[in-house]
């Protein structure tokens, strides 16, 4: 069986995008994107919505080929290439770059493919991640705290039926005050 996990870069005031859908303000640190390299690296299986899909295949895909593209850029492009997708979408046709296209219910989905799947997986995005974490599928919460606050937009958690009670498993903070808090779920 996998192990969930749901991570992102969030606002101090609890937004992973703010009011416009922007993310511009969450530039990484170099050490920030290795960290998040390396979490990419050791992923299973990823599940993306068909908004943060399109954000990340607009990018990544060909990110390695430009000549001025940094180490970490050229790294993360070729993971994220590789790495395995599952992409929720009613209206994509197809996906590509080692993605399947899936149209059933993204709860039903990621418990049979979480009990079926080795290793590390993870949920990307809030919007595809708020019914699964509602169903209490989630295991592990990897919250990267940048220090600016954005007044509203896309929260990293949905409004949730009960508590959800947590064990903190690390915390970190890297250069420009951006902190990682890592909750383990404690699931009764």
């Amino acid at each position: 069986m996998g192990k969930l996990i749901y991570g992102f870069n969030v606002s101090v005031d609890g937004y992973i995008a703010d009011a416009q859908g922007s993310i511009e303000w969450a530039d990484p640190t170099e050490e920030l994107h290795q960290y998040w390299n390396d979490f990419e690296r050791e992923t299973a299986l990823s599940f993306y919505g068909r908004r943060l899909y399109d954000l990340m295949s607009a990018y990544w895909p060909t990110a390695d080929q430009d000549p001025d593209a940094a180490p970490l850029i050229v790294d993360f492009a070729r993971i994220w290439r590789d790495m395995p997708k599952v992409v929720f979408s009613h209206t994509l046709q197809s996906v590509d770059w080692n993605s399947r296209l899936e149209r059933g219910d993204p709860v039903e989905v990621v418990t049979k493919l979480k009990a079926d799947t080795d290793g590390q997986l993870e949920v990307a995005g809030a919007t595809l991640a708020a019914p699964i974490v509602q169903a209490g599928l989630v295991d592990e919460y990897r919250i990267v705290i940048a220090p600016t606050a954005v007044g509203g937009g896309t929260p990293f958690f949905p409004t949730l039926p009960s508590w959800i009670s947590l064990r903190l498993l690390e915390n970190r903070t890297f250069p420009g005050g951006t902190v990682l808090l890592r909750y383990e779920a404690k699931h009764d």
